[in-house]
């Protein structure tokens, strides 16, 4: 049977083994035992297990356990209403200043915690009330933070980079640098559009609280802020100054996100920390379950050879490069649509990477290209985890309107993809600049 053939229905049988329900890892696997059973025979199974068990078997992988914990200590305390209550004193004056508060809590608190939901539900649950008080629209108050949730994943430290540079062999630190300038560029456009969308409304006075903070109270929250950007910084220093390799750094932030949490928000309840360390056990369970059966599909896929021919058929289109990177674009949205980002990454980045190689296209300028993609996917249905975090939290507001208030930031993503693909340095500059130019 044609490669490209079977390559197709893989693809078909796997949508339909996801659609059942089956969680992403166990559809995988049976996916890929049984096309190997099919086209190999049942001799190809003996190395099933050697090959999940190979795909763990990685001193990096540390890392994503240890960033899982760190988020879970930031968001078990009030380390999200802190942030936005700090961001809503300082900019309380500003036109669409409460929106741009939310989206910048969103993007510290993402950056912090490294999941989208965990954000949706924390900023959220403060700031669609204090939104809607102040007469914004649903759609505004909803859409906004369900978009401003979708950053954790850009903005280092990402778990996501984290899957995507141990899929490609690429340089974590150099993965994290890349995503600072492009996270910028994307908190930026979620701002202007905030503030024009504000303005076009006529709403300007909307923002304006007829608060007025002294600076005491302005100053006075900072300290229950300032300690865990800190360890931010922190992390990203000991990391970039080659101090610890990202394993190690990302252990060190989990026992200062634990201090901290206990010392400022005094959780000291073993409960709570029990709590703690049994979500972050589960997730990331999940996730390392994922990546083995990851291994376990794209050694299926390469076995009979669907890999190597998608690959040369793709090299064999006679089309100009910037073509087939939207080929790709649109293709990693349509994934985006139906899986999460790190199943996305891990089945598409192995397929993907020689081709955009050959191409010519920096493997690091390309992980800000798809990880963005991803972020799209996180607010679009008919997945759009984020779109029902929202719900959840505010289940008075229909998913239409959480969707249509989604959509100007699924612009601003799409804005941001193309200037990056006019300015590819904004995403390379600052790896080449630390770290010196890749090999």
């Amino acid at each position: 049977m044609d490669p490209l053939a079977v390559g197709l229905l893989v693809a078909v049988c796997t949508i339909l083994v996801l659609f059942s329900g089956v969680s992403v890892g166990v559809g995988l696997l049976i996916v890929a035992a049984g096309f190997l059973l099919i086209f190999d025979g049942a001799r190809s199974l003996v190395a099933l297990p050697e090959l999940f068990y190979g795909e763990l078997n990685s001193f990096a992988l540390l890392s994503i356990p240890m960033f899982i914990i760190m988020g879970a200590a930031i968001s078990s305390t009030r380390a999200g209403p802190d942030l936005y209550e700090a961001l809503e004193r300082w900019l309380t004056k500003v036109p669409g200043g409460l929106v741009v508060s939310n989206l910048g809590a969103c993007a510290l608190f993402a950056a912090m915690s490294g999941s989208s939901p965990a954000t949706c539900a924390a900023i959220g649950k403060m700031g669609i009330p204090e939104m809607r008080k102040r007469g914004y629209p649903d759609e505004v108050a909803a859409g906004s933070i369900a978009a401003g949730g979708t950053l954790g994943i850009l903005i280092p430290p990402s778990v996501t980079m984290i899957v995507y540079g141990i899929a490609t062999e690429t340089s974590i630190g150099r993965l994290f640098l890349a995503g600072v300038l492009p996270g910028l560029l994307l908190v930026s456009l979620f701002i202007a559009w905030a503030i024009y969308d504000t303005w076009r409304r006529g709403a300007a006075g909307v923002a304006l609280s007829g608060i007025n903070y002294s600076w005491a109270q302005k100053i006075e929250i900072l300290p229950r802020v300032l300690p865990f950007l800190g360890i931010i910084i922190g992390v990203l220093y000991a990391l970039y100054g080659g101090i610890a390799t990202p394993s190690e750094t990302a252990a060190v932030g989990a026992l200062l996100c634990i201090v901290v949490a206990m010392i400022v928000y005094r959780m000291y309840q073993p409960q709570a920390l029990w709590a703690v360390l049994r979500d972050s056990t589960r997730e990331s369970v999940m996730i390392l379950f994922i990546i083995g059966a990851a291994g376990v599909f794209s050694f299926m896929l390469s076995s009979l050879f669907v890999t190597q021919s998608v690959a040369g058929w793709i090299a064999d289109l006679d089309v100009n490069r910037w073509v087939l990177m939207g080929i790709i674009n649109v293709f990693l949205l349509v994934a985006g649509f139906f899986l999460p980002p790190v199943a996305v990454i891990l089945m598409s980045a192995p397929i993907l990477l020689p081709i955009i190689t050959v191409a010519g296209f920096d493997p690091i300028w390309f992980a800000v290209i798809l990880t963005i993609n991803m972020e799209i996917g996180l607010i679009t249905p008919p997945v759009g985890l984020n779109l029902y975090v929202i719900n959840g939290i505010a289940p008075d507001i229909s998913l239409k309107k959480i969707l249509f208030g989604s959509l100007p930031f699924v612009g601003c993503m799409v804005l941001a993809i193309v200037i990056l693909c006019v300015f590819p340095s904004l995403a390379t500059w600052l790896p080449d600049y630390l770290m010196g130019p890749a090999l």
